[in-house]
């Protein structure tokens, strides 16, 4: 059933997905202070005491009610770099909805980190959390994000129009979603 997760640990043929540790602020500092990547998440990046404060509220999160984060940190197996992080997010608890995210370094890019992780994070919100419908959110313009979706088997279910607003530049939303039993018949 949904929320059996204490400290989940998932192993992909190249990747680990763990919680983030208090030694991983370098690695997750160093993509999350770029503009670009933010760009995407419609806020600016933290600076400063802000940043740390970030990572702090990425590593202890709750993950009970709607919307609350569970947030792993993508790290290589080879060497235990950081490359990213994925979420999946409660959207409705009730009707066991989640929203899949993620957020990488673009120095690791063009390597298929974050459909690796996806992957492994998507298989864990059906498998093991028991969600019905998982969704992701992106931007129009996040054409890595939206082919990644799509090699997830998820389809376009919505265009938002002017959902989001960042530095006084309206953005419009696509809603990807896949449901327990398209996964089940992969």
């Amino acid at each position: 059933m949904l929320l059996s997760c204490a400290n989940p640990e998932l192993h992909t043929p190249r990747l680990l997905l763990r919680k983030f540790a208090a030694g991983d602020f370098d690695g997750f500092r160093a993509y999350r202070c770029l503009p670009e990547v933010y760009r995407f998440l419609y806020n600016d990046p933290p600076e400063g005491e802000a940043m740390r404060a970030c990572f702090e509220t990425v590593r202890t999160a709750p993950f009970a009610a709607d919307g609350d984060k569970l947030t792993l940190a993508v790290c290589r197996r080879e060497d235990g770099a950081v490359v990213g992080e994925v979420l999946l997010k409660l959207g409705n608890k009730a009707a066991l909805q989640g929203e899949l995210g993620y957020v990488f370094n673009p120095a690791f890019g063009g390597q298929g980190f974050a459909l690796e992780a996806a992957r492994a994070m998507r298989d864990f919100g059906f498998g093991e959390l028991g969600f019905h419908r998982i969704f992701a959110r992106l931007d129009t313009m996040n054409a890595a994000s939206a082919r990644i979706a799509e090699k997830l088997g998820m389809r376009r279910e919505a265009h938002l129009r002017q959902s989001n607003r960042h530095q006084g530049v309206w953005g419009d939303e696509f809603i990807y979603a896949l449901l327990r039993s398209e996964w089940d018949a992969e």
